[in-house]
């Protein structure tokens, strides 16, 4: 399997979206695979260009290894980090109890594939108006016995190690992995260097049990050039932020270690009955300068998630109740300094923040006659912080606050009509309810903003999927409508830190399209492979109901959310192993600010890759490779600052550049 979807991979490959274990064409819900092959069609130095062959999802890179996430444009409450989209790692929550995902933790070829439902899906996961990603970690395949090593070497300094070791046999598996990356940069300021080590495990100790575990330690360190203006971006765009609070001046970067240790187990009872339970601890330290303060931060989190799935008839239709719950708690101890050239001086702020959030959902799934399957789902969200600001304590003034944002219930509806072995269509209503995070309820100058809303919204969807004309051509499209009300947006202050507040509502419509056509498939034949994908977003996303001063901005533009995106490819391989991937991505003028007044042009980018895979005897695999992003040469920028104070929106790309590398695997 090359690219999802595929022309038959709509029907064969299975999803664990909303709970279903189903095939993609019999799940009812904007749903998107992102596998293996789709990550190695690139360097897999970053996440970003596999997640923007999808339609619907945007993701950027601010600075090297500083991602944002959004989907249908969740951006808006994002100028850096991942927030308002809910992520797991197999069983295990990856997005904190703070609201928080540290995704650049993690290494792209940690993960076997990436399930993103897109739109709120509280009925399943939790509070969320964005969405879901499902992260599958790597495991050892049945059967396997492998040892892996391969390097990568490209421009700007870039250097990437991978070395893994996998043994599975009946009743258990291991697999380890280690990975190390490098890379200089394109600007100033801007390298990074990353460790990971993971180890995930199998155990089957009956017919009736699978036991599961995961461990992951990263150590990130990551250099942030910061945001330029107009006149900079256009004079230099390799320069990082100057003045009095430069990033060279203030050693602007991340210094962050983590590690993630989670256990599941699936019992069976019956073949009625089967639970699955998981537990995990998170442990983190971030040591932060930044070009106005300088954090050090201290995390440590546990939690846990339980669900019940019972099989049954009632009357003719095969029905399928899941419910269980969800819970987390995190203790941060969070203090911010002056920044003096990139060491910390006087104490800002000194804050522990107790957060815990938790959920209970259940879902019921019916087979109905003529094809149809409804579903009907319900959670109840309940999040609260407690905030100790100890630099107040002192002074006799109040120093504890708390908030709880009282639970909130989220119901989604589904309906999915098979229309043949080819086609489904599916339609859907569903709430959504998310509460700020941490780092929009205390900003890091150390306000605390205790006005600040939780989102609410409703989403409407309708969509058809199957292939046709011989299985060649695959399809997939979905047209939604999203109201949301308490709506969450940045802005910058005088000293560059974002402060948020709500702003009325917003209405988000648009469309969403994959389509793939096989124009060959034949492994006997010399070119055995060729096919060709294409996805599309439109984004109709406006303001209404906002007022900033005197100023009515409702009508404008979603900020940060491009209208048009598109993203095609080609893919071809060869019965003597060589493979060629060729990806083009567009994306229209994005608004920068809430007024509309300054936009990021638009731009055109294409990469190709180009390899041999082979196997050598018996044992062992070789794949050689070489490539190249941003052919075009285009002068962009991947991740803009909204809403900027000083006009510095912009943070630069690289422009064209090369790689090439190996992989080679021994087989016992």
């Amino acid at each position: 399997m090359y690219l999802q979807p595929l022309t038959a991979s709509l029907s064969e490959v299975v999803v664990t979206g909303y709970e279903s274990n189903r095939p993609l064409l019999e799940t009812a819900g904007a749903l998107s695979v992102v596998g293996r092959e789709v990550t190695q069609r690139f360097d897999e130095s970053s996440l970003v260009r596999a997640v923007n062959t999808v339609p619907g999802v945007r993701m950027e890179e601010r600075a090297t290894a500083s991602y944002r996430l959004s989907i249908r444009g969740s951006s808006l409450r994002s100028p850096y980090g991942i927030r308002n989209v809910k992520l797991y790692l197999g069983e295990i929550p990856l997005t904190e109890s703070n609201g928080i995902t540290n995704l650049n933790l993690y290494d792209a070829s940690n993960f076997n594939s990436m399930e993103i439902l897109k739109g709120p899906a509280g009925s399943i996961y939790g509070a969320g108006t964005g969405g879901t990603v499902l992260l599958e970690p790597r495991r050892a395949a049945p059967g396997e016995k492998q040892f892996q090593a391969g390097a990568t070497f490209g421009s700007f300094g870039l250097q990437r190690y991978t070395a893994s070791a996998s043994v599975s046999s009946e009743k258990q598996s291991l697999y380890l992995q280690y990975s190390r990356q490098q890379l200089d940069g394109y600007r100033e300021q801007s390298s990074m260097d990353r460790e990971t080590l993971m180890l995930t495990s199998t155990f089957n100790p009956s017919d009736k049990s699978t036991i599961q575990a995961n461990l992951i330690y990263s150590d990130l360190f990551y250099q942030l050039p910061g945001g330029l203006t107009q006149e900079q971006y256009e004079q230099d765009p390799r320069q990082a932020r100057g003045g009095m609070f430069g990033s060279v001046a203030q050693n602007a970067s991340m210094n962050q270690q983590g590690i993630n240790i989670g256990l599941s187990q699936e019992y069976r009872f019956s073949d009625s009955w089967r639970n699955t339970t998981a537990l995990y601890g998170l442990f983190r330290y971030r040591d932060h300068p930044f070009n106005t303060d300088y954090e050090r931060n201290t995390n440590q989190e546990y939690g846990g998630r339980s669900r019940f799935v019972y099989n049954t008839q009632l009357g003719s239709a095969a029905t399928t109740i899941t419910f269980g719950g969800e819970y987390q708690r995190g203790f941060e101890a969070a203090r911010t300094y002056d920044n003096n050239q990139g060491r910390a001086d006087s104490l800002r702020t000194d804050d522990e923040v107790l957060a815990k959030t938790g959920l209970l959902f259940t879902q019921a799934e019916f087979e109905l006659p003529g094809n149809w399957i409804a579903t009907a789902a319900l959670s109840l969200n309940d999040t609260r912080y407690e905030i100790t600001r100890l630099h107040q304590a002192p002074g006799g003034s109040p120093y504890q606050y708390s908030r709880d944002f009282s639970a909130v219930l989220s119901p989604r509806v589904a309906l999915l009509k098979r229309l043949n072995e080819q086609v489904s269509v599916h339609g859907s209503v569903s709430a959504g309810f998310s509460p700020p995070s941490e780092e929009e309820l205390l900003t890091s100058d150390g306000a605390l903003n205790q006005e600040l809303e939780a989102e609410k919204g409703i989403n409407y969807e309708a969509g058809i999927r199957g292939f046709a004309l011989a299985r060649k051509l695959s399809f997939d499209v979905v047209a939604f409508h999203f109201r949301l009300r308490e709506t969450i947006a940045s802005r910058q202050d005088l000293s560059s830190i974002a402060v948020f507040r709500n702003v009325g509502a917003t209405t988000q419509s648009g469309l969403e399209a994959a389509l793939g056509y096989t124009l060959l498939e034949d492994a006997t034949q010399p070119v055995s492979l060729l096919k060709v994908w294409s996805s599309y977003t439109l984004s109709h996303f406006r303001f209404r109901d906002y007022q900033k001063d005197d100023t009515d901005l409702s009508g404008n533009q979603l900020t940060g959310v491009a209208p048009h995106t598109l993203t095609a490819g080609l893919d071809l391989a060869t019965r003597l192993g060589l493979y060629l991937h060729l990806t083009a991505n567009y994306v229209d003028e994005i608004p920068l600010t809430d007024e509309n007044t300054v936009y990021a042009d638009a731009y055109l980018v294409a990469g190709a890759r180009l390899g041999l895979r082979r196997e050598l005897g018996r044992q062992f695999v070789l794949d050689i490779f070489a490539g190249s992003e941003n052919l075009t040469d285009q002068k962009y920028s991947l991740g803009n600052d909204l809403n900027a104070f000083g006009g510095r929106y912009f943070q630069p790309a690289s422009p064209r550049n090369y790689y090439g590398g190996f992989s080679l695997s021994y087989r016992l």
